[in-house]
Order: C-alpha cells, then structure tokens, then sequence
C-alpha cells in the first residue's frame, strides 16, 4: 500500500483536538472521514502531534497508507474536496482544514516515529482593547508586558531538563525529562511571538511555559521565581496554563 506524507494547516477553534474521538468533531477524524469517501475504506491517519482542543496548525504532519497509486496532487485535491463537502452541512467546520502538500513516501516514514524536531508558535496580543480578526487566534492580554524580560526568563528554560512543573498533571509521558533546543520571544508592535522547537513536547509544556513568562512580562516574577519554578518539579509552582487560543504547530522536521 503507498504511503502519503501530508501537510496540513487547520483553524482548531471548532474541534476536539486531533485525536479522533466518537461523537465529536476532531481533526484527525475530519481527515480519516475524508479518506474514507475517497478510496471507499477505512485510512488511518497518523499525526505527528496531538494537538489540544483549540489549537491550530500551520505545518501538521500525518501519513496515509492508500490501496492503490495516487499522483500526490490527486490525494490532496481529493481530501479537500471530500473535507470542504462533509463539512457543507455545518457551517462553524467549513474550511478550517486543508491540505496543503502530498507527498509520496517510503514504507519506513512514520509522522510521529521519524519527527526529529517540532516547532511551535505562541502569539500574544499585548493592548487594552479587545480582539476582533485575531479573536481566537491570539492570547489576548491587556497588562503591558515587557517580552525583553520574558526572553531573559525563557533561556532558564533552555535545555535538557525535568519539566514536571510545566506539564499537565494527566500528561502520559513516561518521563518529565525533555531537552528544549529553542525558546525566544519577541515582538512586532502588539504581538508578542513565542517560539519553541524540540524534539517532543509534554503535555500543555508550551502552554504552561508561556503562562509563566507572562507572570515575568507582567513584572510579577522575576528571573529567579521561574528557575525556583523549574527547580521544584511541581505543577503547582509554575504559571497558569495559557489558553488554546495562540498556540500554533508550524513545522515538523524530518
């Protein structure tokens, strides 16, 4: 059976997550339905991440195996149509998924397994007024932040450390242990653009991250407060989980 990379962007505000779930909209299940209608069988479809409830992605990753031979440009065009189609009757899911690369693929290739890096992107908007276009697309924050002193805080978190306090208590990794090749913040006007790349992440690792440098951005902690945080390897420690909103999945290294 030939096997297809596909790239996919997605507006997370209406789904479940990624993860197919009975009775509710996800994106995994949006795509696997899709797959379905057009080779007339169930496909498995393999992401390279579980994104949350909310969350959105620029670059996901998953693979498909077909039973017959595709052109990459036919499976693309076909997902999205059967996506664009079964969507038709609820307006709040039309066109929130495409594809937007197909790709063939040897046997070996998995979209999870062969990841070597993964890249995400927290957007913060830093004004007193509310969102309107970026509604649900951005962290909205009215207190001004100061993302020098955020930047400073985030290289504490740069490294191969035990990350407890920054996942979900339910996380199901077998280990806290992660290395955290990238952590930058930095601003254009009102936003405020987090930017994180390792090899894995925990659960809600970006999100509780990005809560935390707020507190610091905020001028409630210091760079001192979030080594502590780190250093005690207890949820409770660290900073709020920031909300779904403004987190993005944007590449998938391979």
């Amino acid at each position: 059976m030939p096997r297809y990379k596909l790239t996919i962007e997605y507006d997370g505000t209406p789904y479940c997550g990624w993860q197919k779930q009975d009775n509710t909209p996800t994106i995994q299940g949006s795509i696997a339905a899709a797959c379905q209608q057009f080779c007339g069988e169930y496909i498995e479809v393999v992401g390279a991440g579980r994104t949350d409830s909310g969350v959105h992605a620029t670059a996901q990753v998953a693979h498909i195996d077909l039973p017959k031979d595709f052109e990459p440009f036919q499976v693309m065009q076909a997902i999205n149509f059967y996506l664009f189609n079964a969507a038709s009757a609820e307006e709040s899911l039309r066109n929130r998924i495409a594809i937007i690369d197909a790709e063939r693929v040897g046997d070996d290739f998995s979209a999870r397994f062969s990841a070597t890096k993964r890249h995400y992107l927290y957007r913060i908007i830093n004004r007193r007024s509310r969102l309107g276009l970026e509604a649900h697309r951005a962290w909205h924050v009215i207190e001004p932040l100061d993302e020098k002193a955020m930047h400073a805080a985030a290289q504490l978190l740069v490294g191969h450390h035990d990350f407890t306090s920054f996942r979900d208590t339910q996380c199901q990794a077998k280990s806290p242990v992660k290395t955290l090749d990238q952590l930058d913040i930095s601003r254009i006007g009102e936003e405020i653009c987090i930017i994180a790349s390792a090899r894995s992440f925990l659960h809600h690792q970006v999100r509780n991250m990005a809560g935390t440098l707020a507190l610091v951005g905020k001028g409630k902690w210091q760079l001192h407060d979030v080594k502590k945080a780190l250093e005690a390897r207890d949820r409770t420690q660290a900073g709020p989980t920031a909300p779904p909103d403004g987190l993005y999945l944007t590449r998938v290294d391979y």
